[in-house]
């Protein structure tokens, strides 16, 4: 196990490249968000347009019979 004492302070380079990476970690991350959130919100479509015909249907089947 690492204790305090013996650890080395990151160097410039190792700075800069963990700012890269948390930058592309984070844009993954939202990046995952959006595509969940677009796919919530196309089944909430369907499922409205699938609604709105079956209650179209049995407003005329109502009116026909």
């Amino acid at each position: 196990m690492m204790n305090d004492r013996n650890r080395r302070a990151p160097t410039a380079a190792e700075r800069e490249a963990h700012k890269v990476f948390k930058a592309v970690g984070a844009k993954e991350a939202v990046t995952d968000y959006a595509k969940a959130q677009q796919a919530l919100h196309d089944n909430r479509e369907r499922l409205k347009v699938e609604r709105l015909a079956r209650e179209a249907e049995a407003a005329n089947r109502t009116k026909a019979g």
